[in-house]
């Protein structure tokens, strides 16, 4: 799988896509176990599926969440839409059809 470089979002993308994300529940957890490799392809399943996510953070340590979170869309060529709490919001453009033969 090719992967491209981070999606970065204009102020009214982020704004459109904080819209739609509103309704979405948290469809990953990261927990205990972490960051795993089984964890972050998970989130890039997801996020190939749905393309915008919710994600629930665990812990207390703003700071690890956040790092945690930027360390997440880095892994999965995501762009962060959005932290309120212990949710991340993702959004990552579905793949194109272009390498389908």
């Amino acid at each position: 799988m090719v992967r491209q470089m981070a999606v970065s979002l204009t102020p009214r993308e982020r704004t459109q896509l904080k819209g739609r994300a509103h309704a979405l529940e948290p469809i990953v957890q990261l927990g205990h176990a972490g960051m795993s490799d089984t964890f972050v392809a998970e989130v890039d399943r997801a996020l190939t599926a749905h393309e915008l996510i919710k994600v629930r953070v665990g812990g207390d340590d703003r700071e690890a969440r956040v790092a945690l979170g930027d360390t997440l869309a880095q892994r999965t060529d995501a762009a962060v839409v959005q932290r309120v709490g212990k949710i991340l919001v993702l959004w990552r453009p579905r793949p194109d059809d272009e390498t389908a033969d």
